[in-house]
C-alpha cells in the first residue's frame, strides 16, 4: 500500500474549527511537522479539507 508524507506548512490560527480538528486528526502539531499515513480515500478527503495548509508527497 502506498504511503503519503504529509507536512504542515501554514498555521491553523485563523482556520475553521473543522480544519483545526482535521489537522489534529492527521497527527500534525507544529508548523514543519510531518507524518506518514497510508494512502486511503479517508486520508485523501482529510488532505483535501486542509490542502491550503499542508504539502503532500508520495513515498
Amino acid at each position: 500500500m502506498a504511503k503519503l508524507k504529509i507536512t504542515l506548512k501554514r498555521s491553523t490560527n485563523k482556520c475553521l474549527k473543522n480544519q483545526k480538528a482535521t489537522v489534529k486528526a492527521l497527527g500534525l502539531r507544529k508548523i514543519g511537522s510531518s507524518v506518514e499515513q497510508n494512502d486511503s480515500p479517508q486520508i485523501r478527503g482529510m488532505i483535501k479539507t486542509v490542502s491550503h495548509l499542508v504539502s503532500v508527497e508520495e513515498i
